[in-house]
């Protein structure tokens, strides 16, 4: 049984693009349906924004980490179908200027991760990307990347647990540490 990500994406001319994507029809269907509920709400608070990028290929990836544009030389969840970075637009261009916490509240409610805090508020991260939103928790994306798991449409990453808490100890905090005792003594 396939996926988006085998039935469609690896199947697009654009695979191995070193080109900026910024397609929703590379987003999986589900995906795309929340990016257009987190762009339709930006636009209901006014705020101008616009899709950056959709799809990622692994050279595209290589290629922002050779110029200094990333800190992750491996594709992530973009490569997928499940990510999106959504900037501000300011006089028709894309920018990444301002407080984008607007977007972190926007896909909480869409039932998406913000790279904001990754899914879990309380802990501190060591890497922030404001811009960018996926439909996977961070503690989900080993297995996503060896192929064994792909969400399905009724995925919900606040929902997956007990992937929430693993995402939040393996953040490496002690706040996050503390969370995911305090989850294990609540279960038990």
């Amino acid at each position: 049984m396939g996926n988006f990500y085998t039935d469609v994406i690896k199947l697009d001319a654009r695979f191995n693009s070193v080109a900026r994507i910024d397609d929703l029809q590379l987003l999986e269907p589900k995906t795309r349906q929340l990016v257009q509920l987190i762009l339709s709400g930006a636009a209901q608070m006014g705020i101008e924004v616009a899709v950056f990028e959709t799809y990622r290929s692994q050279a595209r990836q290589e290629q922002l980490y050779l110029n200094g544009a990333t800190r992750l030389r491996v594709v992530g969840v973009h490569h997928y179908g499940l990510a999106c970075d959504i900037v501000r637009e300011i006089s028709g261009e894309p920018s990444w200027k301002g407080d984008f916490s607007f977007l972190g509240q926007l896909a909480r409610s869409a039932g998406m991760i913000w790279g904001g805090n990754w899914g879990d508020p309380h802990v501190r991260h060591s890497f922030v990307d404001p811009v960018h939103v996926q439909r996977c928790t961070v503690a989900r994306q080993p297995q996503l990347f060896d192929g064994s798991w792909y969400p399905d449409d009724n995925y919900n990453p606040y929902t997956d647990e007990p992937h929430v808490f693993f995402a939040s100890a393996s953040a490496g905090s002690k706040t996050g540490k503390a969370t995911l005792v305090k989850r294990r003594r609540a279960q038990s």
